[in-house]
């Protein structure tokens, strides 16, 4: 690269535009669509869709709603005719869909793609040329007057040869595309909304024209195209979605047509691409998960969409919720309670979150790559649901007269089988005081929490227990039992066992 100043690339010149009104409009309506997939996207294809791929690709341009369909270049090659012919022969074309065909300004070429659209009832003809100084220099040698002759013979021609075609009722409108238009003096070209991404502002430049008055887009679902693509429709349609605008579009399916979309071009969507990848709606970062968390939290049916970083519902496009929390070294606690609660119905106490997020974000480190739901729900039952050392649970049951409760416990310690009685006002109650009958260490219950797994008669209880020991730290256990009672007396083992014996030492 050339160290400052650069002298290799001029900077584009400035556009004089001292009454511009754009600035202060919003988008209210979606524009009219031009999917150019099937031509554009195509010949972008190391290995062009078939003929069957462009029929599976075109019926599904249909289903999402698209009324303008670019479906090739005809004159350029056999497959492109064949393909359109298949189209209007087979009736494939619902009547409120026109299809368009690209032509470059040459008699034969215009001669040969109107064949290609005999008996269809709604033709777009787009001509092209191009326009750009170098490209009058380099590749045609001519001044803008002859340019601009190309173009007016061209139509000139498709008037003439088209008569017939709308005589036995095909509608035929013409599109004229300036070729490298953004290279064109502004002063010899009009405003075009057919945008590519070579400097990564295809949408942006497409939305800021929308607001300055355009109203047809042409483009390709998820951005293929020549160089860096095409503007991408599915994203434009989905930014105008979520600002209250209906695109027109039907993307509730996103998944099925990113499917399509990769078996038919054999291309990939990434996972960061908006909406539709396969990781944008997750989040490593603790902090993130944590806000999207306890934004989902507040959120409420019928109320408008609020969840932070999460600018569409996942579910109005097909997707879920699912893998919006993902786990690797750089979660926090929040990420690690929602995957628990949403994956496998576990409703940690606040005061938990921190505990379990710490282990987790451990293994993580060891590991060195992202965690799945699995390892996060083995490393919960490995922590809090299996311990079985020191102290084993083996009988508990217990009798209540007036509002004492006694209890009778079986317990191994390292091997060492107690019998134990103890009373109290409770169940809990009874148990701690049972186990000052033993060298255990000494603890205070300082928090409870209990909720159902599962529903019905057979469900399963899950009890939360945090003690606190005679030096002061604190740890929770876990435990389940179809009785509730017995899940509370398990969690109390499984908190004595932690206090007693942490994770590094078993």
């Amino acid at each position: 690269m050339q160290p400052d100043p650069v002298s290799k690339y001029p900077p584009f010149p400035q556009v004089p535009l001292p009454n511009r009104q754009w600035p202060g409009r919003t988008l209210t309506r979606a524009p009219i669509w031009c999917s150019v997939d099937l031509r554009d996207g195509n010949q972008a294809l190391a290995q062009p869709m078939s003929v069957d791929e462009k029929i599976e690709f075109f019926e599904m341009l249909v289903r999402i709603g698209f009324k303008e369909i670019e479906v090739g270049f005809p004159s350029a090659s056999q497959i492109e005719f064949d393909f359109t012919r298949r189209l209007i022969e087979e009736d494939r074309i619902p009547g409120d869909v026109a299809i368009q065909v690209l032509c470059q300004c040459r008699d034969e070429l215009i001669t040969r793609s109107l064949e290609s659209v005999r008996g269809a009832k709604n033709v777009i003809f787009h001509l092209y040329n191009s326009t750009s100084p170098k490209q009058r220099e380099y590749v045609f040698n001519l001044p803008k007057e002859e340019i601009v002759q190309i173009a007016v013979r061209a139509v000139a021609q498709l008037k003439r040869e088209s008569r017939a075609l709308v005589e036995s009722g095909t509608r035929m409108r013409l599109e004229y595309s300036p070729e490298s238009f953004t290279s064109t003096e502004l002063e010899f070209a009009l405003v075009s909304l057919h945008t590519h991404n070579d400097r990564g502002t295809g949408i942006a430049a497409t939305e800021l024209a929308l607001l300055a008055g355009a109203d047809r887009v042409e483009g390709t679902l998820f951005g293929n195209g020549e160089r860096t693509g095409n503007l991408d429709i599915v994203t434009l349609a989905l930014n105008l979605y979520t600002h209250g605008v209906a695109p027109g579009l039907d993307f509730g399916d996103l998944n099925a047509i990113r499917d399509v979309y990769e078996r038919c071009t054999r291309l990939e969507v990434p996972p960061r691409q908006p909406y539709a990848g396969e990781l944008v709606f997750t989040a490593f970062s603790g902090s993130h998960q944590d806000a999207i968390k306890k934004s989902l939290a507040h959120q409420k049916a019928g109320k408008p969409w609020d969840v932070l970083y999460i600018p569409i519902d996942p579910s109005d496009i097909g997707r879920s919720y699912r893998a919006i929390i993902r786990i690797n070294s750089q979660s926090g606690k929040g990420g690690v309670a929602y995957v628990l609660e949403q994956e496998f119905g576990f409703q940690l106490p606040k005061l938990m979150h921190k505990e379990i997020g710490r282990i987790v974000n451990d293994i993580a480190d060891e590991k060195g790559t992202e965690l799945t739901s699995a390892d996060i729900r083995n490393a919960f039952h490995r922590e809090y649901l299996n311990r079985r050392a020191p102290v084993a649970l083996e009988h508990f049951k217990t009798t209540e007269r007036d509002s004492t409760v006694k209890c009778e416990a079986r317990i191994v310690v390292d091997n060492t089988p107690h019998t134990l009685t103890g009373e109290g006002n409770g169940p809990i109650d009874a148990f701690v005081r049972a186990l000052r009958a033993i060298e255990l260490p000494k603890f205070d219950v300082v928090s409870y929490a209990e909720h159902s797994l599962g529903a019905g008669a057979e469900a399963r209880a899950v009890s939360y227990i945090q003690i606190k020991m005679e030096r002061g730290s604190a740890y929770f256990g876990a435990g389940i039992d179809t009785n509730i009672e017995l899940a509370s007396i398990k969690a109390i083992v499984s908190a004595l066992n932690r206090a007693i014996r942490p994770r590094d030492e078993v």
